[in-house]
């Protein structure tokens, strides 16, 4: 984030709530930002913390390896099993970011008014689940999503899709492969749930319940055989796109009901905002989440990736070394994430996706099509859809276009031996 954004945790700590991290982040790394949270424990996808000692500069309270509240991995305890990218292992359950180390937080908290941000590095890749997990979901268990095998050769996927095909696609992988990474997904799913039920029950225990807000939600999904892949990438399929959004207040928010309309994360922090009585700044572009505030349905909600940098295109990845995977991803990422300008709308009916720098865009009908297996966006008949949507995307582009552009990669990104 740029230096001095406005962000939730800048604007509770400023309203005088105590404020906390724990897992895995993305966004604060300047001191200042630091500066908001009073307790740190970040951890990365791989485990262990970037930077496991914090200083206690701020009144911050650093965790570390070690310290009982940390949810780091303590020791290598068996080597895992490794097939194709993932891995069952055998760490005991009580050194995993899964047990109640948020009582800690909690706790310290006390009745003071507070903000907590517990975010699971799982489910992500590195594919690693606990052998107790993993064996929940044998294959018998799983359903392979359904797949059209010209999906990315018939000439109407965009190019990007067909990259990130070319990358992650499993046409050479064995069943018993694709059966146990998809093992390990959902056994990590299953972990994270159990870990956000150990948070609840603290909250009960600690007669904090009733007087918190509990938001549950995903930066992304994650291909799980969805169009043949795992992982993910930049595009807009439900499967990466469709996140969970769980908002609990009981006694002040209705249980058990599920809202139909189209909203998106940023729209969860203005929410908070307004029922805490603290001012949403400008630079926020979310709108309050129906159901829980008097805020009207949505017919519509956007997504958008890429900062207009020059297209990845297919004689690009060709540079690179096959077998693709993993390796291939990674050293991709940066240019595949600054590339394009591409822009995604969504109503209940229809998805369109445009980029004007030139590639196919992308048209679901996610009625009699809901896994998006076929782009109907050259269809004629469809050319009254995509004016709509093209004219819901000019609407939400006036009011969001008001931010300097996002820097680019540097040049070493773009050099491929």
């Amino acid at each position: 984030m740029p230096p001095g954004q406005d962000h939730a945790f800048r604007l509770w700590k400023q309203a005088g709530y105590r404020t906390g991290l724990i897992g895995k982040n993305h966004r604060f790394t300047s001191a200042s930002d630091r500066a908001s949270f009073d307790i740190w424990c970040e951890i990365g996808h791989g485990g262990l913390p970037f930077d496991p000692i914090h200083t206690r500069q701020h009144g911050l309270v650093s965790l570390h390896r070690g310290d009982p509240r940390c949810p780091c991995h303590t020791a290598q305890h068996a080597a895992p099993e490794v097939r194709a990218g993932y891995a069952v292992t055998d760490y005991p359950l009580e050194d995993q970011f899964h047990r109640p180390h948020h009582r800690g937080a909690l706790e310290e908290f006390g009745n003071q008014p507070f903000a907590l941000w517990v975010s699971y590095p799982d489910p992500h890749e590195p594919w690693e689940a606990l052998r107790q997990y993993a064996e929940m979901f044998p294959p018998e268990k799983i359903e392979l999503p359904p797949a059209r095998a010209d999906e990315f050769s018939d000439g109407t996927a965009p190019e990007r899709n067909r990259v990130l095909y070319e990358i992650l696609g499993m046409d050479d992988d064995s069943q018993e492969d694709i059966y146990g990474v998809l093992g390990c997904y959902y056994g990590m799913t299953r972990f994270v749930d159990d870990g956000v039920g150990q948070i609840l029950e603290a909250l009960d225990r600690l007669g904090l319940r009733e007087n918190t807000i509990v938001v549950f939600c995903a930066d992304h999904g994650d291909f799980a055989g969805e169009h043949n892949m795992t992982t993910k990438g930049g595009v807009f399929y439900d499967c990466l796109t469709h996140v969970p959004l769980i908002v609990s207040w009981p006694g002040h928010f209705a249980a058990g009901v599920r809202d139909a309309s189209m909203v998106n994360l940023v729209d969860v922090v203005p929410t908070l905002l307004h029922h805490q009585g603290i001012p949403v700044p400008r630079s926020m572009h979310g709108e309050l989440l129906p159901t829980v505030t008097e805020a009207a349905p949505r017919e519509a909600t956007f997504s958008e990736y890429g900062a207009g940098g020059p297209l990845f295109h297919m004689d690009d990845l060709a540079k690179l070394p096959k077998p693709y995977g993993r390796a291939a991803l990674m050293r991709s990422l940066r240019w595949r994430e600054a590339e394009g300008r591409r822009k995604m709308v969504r109503t209940p009916h229809w998805k369109y996706v445009h980029d004007p720098m030139g590639d196919l865009d992308e048209l679901y009908d996610l009625v009699n099509d809901p896994w998006e297996l076929t782009n109907v966006a050259a269809d004629l008949a469809h050319a009254p859809v995509i004016a709509e949507m093209r004219g819901h995307l000019a609407d939400w582009s006036i009011n969001t276009e008001d931010s300097p552009p996002v820097p680019l990669p540097e040049a070493v990104y773009y050099e491929f031996e």
